[in-house]
């Protein structure tokens, strides 16, 4: 295995996000328990995220406005002005909560920092997602650091060629099969899925069969699997491939 980079998602690979969401969502839950069963609740959140994804994107600040929306609809506007507040508060609890590294990832990332070029290639809200990075401590490691709307082929593709690098020659650390995994190997690139213990729905996928995919249970197992697949870094690709990439 050539590679010229490895990327890593950032949320719920480097550090834990979703818990933060589902701690939120259960106190969500508890607030509406007067006016709607659970499950109904939780149908409507997440129809709500889902429609709003292409006005509002991912992040704290569209699930804050997601769970006001669904709020007011399942009260049929009844919901407190007291309780908006305590919604917008948990939205800004969420924001400034502290960034806790995966454990292990510190040193996997320091230690693969030496052998290749890494990059992070994340989704989400701007400014959330550099704010995290930065307090997560591990910014010094990667040479560039991607913030995209959505992961299609489409983006992947545009990010590999702005930095140089072939997509066969490239690997994509993630716990998201449909961001992560799925558009990476669509391109041609390899692809490591780490699965964590929460996934959203949203980022459920079916698990590939590609040669170019495999699935370690810990971000610590990829140093070594990377050597057991004989990785070793290439500052870039041969004239040919080049010419097949056009």
């Amino acid at each position: 295995m050539q590679l010229q980079a490895i990327a890593f998602d950032a949320d719920d690979t480097l550090w834990h996000n979703e818990t933060i969401f589902s701690m939120t969502q259960q106190k969500f839950f508890d607030m509406l328990a007067a006016y709607c069963d659970r499950e109904e609740v939780e149908r409507r959140l997440y129809e709500t995220e889902v429609r709003n994804l292409k006005i509002f994107g991912y992040g704290v600040k569209g699930f804050t406005l997601a769970m006001i929306e669904t709020a007011i609809e399942v009260t049929n506007g009844r919901i407190p002005a007291r309780d908006i507040q305590r919604l917008i508060d948990f939205g800004r609890e969420m924001l400034a909560a502290p960034v806790e590294l995966l454990p292990g990832v510190e040193r996997v990332i320091a230690t693969l920092a030496n052998r290749f070029p890494l990059l992070v290639i994340t989704k989400g809200d701007l400014f959330d997602q550099e704010t995290k990075i930065a307090r997560s401590g591990l910014a010094g490691y990667f040479q560039h650091i991607e913030v995209v709307s959505e992961k299609t082929p489409e983006a992947y593709r545009a990010i590999l060629q702005e930095h140089g690098i072939a997509p066969q020659h490239f690997l994509m650390v993630g716990n998201s099969l449909r961001s992560d995994i799925v558009p990476v190997l669509e391109i041609g690139g390899y692809a490591v899925h780490i699965p964590y213990h929460i996934t959203w729905q949203h980022e459920q996928a079916e698990r590939p069969t590609s040669p170019r995919y495999a699935e370690l249970e810990d971000i610590r197992e990829l140093p070594r699997w990377l050597d057991q697949q004989g990785a070793r870094f290439i500052d870039q690709p041969t004239h040919n491939e080049e010419r097949s990439n056009v």
